[in-house]
């Protein structure tokens, strides 16, 4: 057995290994013993069936058991023996020669290993990262106040069908009719809108539904039909309008408030200004920190000028991913994704650096943290703690959406820990502007 190492430059090793017949026999003939001991054949104990039946049967699987097994524990060998840092797992080189499986035969096996990057970048008061403040503007206020209103806002008897109202309305053809269809005015194609704008209840008009309602899923449910049966449908319907139906926004006054913010959190008007203005200050916090993260992850990348084995990497994201990506896929979008995996390099080493630990606690805090964000997101915001808690195990008991927890977390402590070691320069700006940044 012979091992050769090729160091084709920094961050590439091509390996070739060649593995003799005296090599792999005797693993092979344990595997045939492992197989026969296993072994049932009718007309044969378990475990008696004669060796060249074996042979017959599972010797070439033997064969490729040995060679494998051989392969990886030579390679895990080199690994460790060195020390290397490797990214990926190695793989085949594009220049190896076809193998043919004979037993007797020896064997030439060549390999590509991918070099981590040796990362020798400290952040410090050099590095220069712009922080922005993103200040609650009156028209913006109003705005958010006129938004909640809406959210808890009502359908109510409307005369005239506006662009926001919804209809009650029979569809009557030929061959179908679909009495007390719930028409929602804005999802009509702008080329027929026309025809409901303005009408009353009793108004009457033709209508040509698959013109009207292009989303087959949208139309199949309004005249309760199956998908596939929209094709025979005759498009052309009578329509009579029932009923008008207006979203009215809620008041602003105390039910109101107490729905929204909670009982008795807000009592007047300038309560729920000044509660806006908090919550928007909140959600504009939101956004500038996250770009305060983004914009370090991308200056210290920058600063830090990551090499990756780029082309290795190339061909070992096409196989890892088994099929599931072409090479021109993974091509399109590898800038993307190296600028990740860099940001990975640099973050496992600030890690050690800043010496950044993750508890039980920061992963609840993390889980609930999200849970909490999506109930809101539904417009529920005074959800009870017990089934906020309950659903953040839920998704701590799933392992892909705990590690994507867990590299959030990761990121924030290590954010965190540079911004006091950087320089934030602050910059104070409006929404407007702050949205167009690139």
């Amino acid at each position: 057995m012979n091992l050769v190492k090729n160091q084709k430059d920094d961050l590439n090793i091509e390996l070739t290994l060649t593995i003799a017949a005296d090599d792999y026999a005797p693993v092979r003939k344990k595997k045939l013993n492992d197989y026969k001991r296993n072994a049932e054949f009718k007309g044969f104990r378990k475990g008696m069936a004669p060796m060249g039946m074996i042979e017959k049967i599972y010797g070439g699987q033997a064969l490729g058991d040995a060679i494998n097994s051989i392969i990886d524990e030579q390679l895990n060998k080199f690994i460790n023996d060195n020390k290397l840092n490797i990214l990926g797992e190695p793989i085949s080189s594009e220049d190896q020669k076809e193998i043919d499986w004979k037993e007797g035969n020896d064997f030439e096996f060549k390999f590509d290993l991918g070099l981590s990057p040796e990362i020798t970048f400290e952040p410090s008061k050099e590095d220069k990262v712009p922080s922005y403040k993103i200040e609650v503007s009156d028209k913006a206020k109003e705005e958010y106040k006129e938004n909640l209103l809406r959210q808890y806002g009502k359908l109510e008897e409307g005369e005239t069908v506006g662009e926001e109202d919804f209809v009650i309305a029979d569809f009557v053809s030929e061959e179908k009719t679909v009495e007390g269809a719930y028409v929602a005015v804005r999802s009509v194609a702008d080329s027929e809108k026309k025809k409901f704008i303005g009408k009353k209840a009793g108004s009457k008009f033709k209508l040509n539904v698959n013109k009207a309602f292009t989303n087959e899923t949208d139309r199949a449910a309004m005249l309760k039909v199956k998908k596939e049966e929209l094709e025979a449908l005759n498009p052309d319907f009578n329509v009579t309008i029932v009923n008008v139906k207006t979203f009215v926004p809620a008041e602003a006054n105390q039910e109101t408030f107490d729905k929204i913010f909670g009982e008795g959190k807000v009592k007047s008007a300038e309560d729920f200004d000044k509660a806006a203005v908090e919550q928007l200050e909140a959600n504009y916090k939101q956004e500038s920190d996250y770009r305060l993260g983004k914009d370090i992850k991308a200056e210290l990348v920058k600063k830090a000028a990551v090499k990756l084995p780029e082309e290795f990497l190339k061909r070992w994201l096409v196989k890892a991913n088994d099929g599931k990506f072409s090479k021109e896929e993974i091509e399109k979008e590898f800038a993307g994704f190296a600028e990740d995996f860099k940001w990975q390099l640099l973050r496992n080493k600030l890690i050690k650096k800043y010496e950044i630990k993750i508890e039980q606690k920061d992963l609840n805090d993390a889980a609930e943290g999200y849970v909490s964000y999506q109930y809101a997101m539904y417009g529920m915001g005074n959800v009870p703690e017990a089934m906020i808690k309950e659903a953040a195990q839920r998704i701590l008991a799933d392992e892909r959406q705990a590690r994507q927890l867990i590299e959030n977390i990761e990121d924030q402590k290590v954010i965190e820990a540079v911004k006091n070691v950087i320089t934030l320069q602050s910059k104070k700006t409006t929404v407007e502007k702050f949205r167009e940044l690139k």
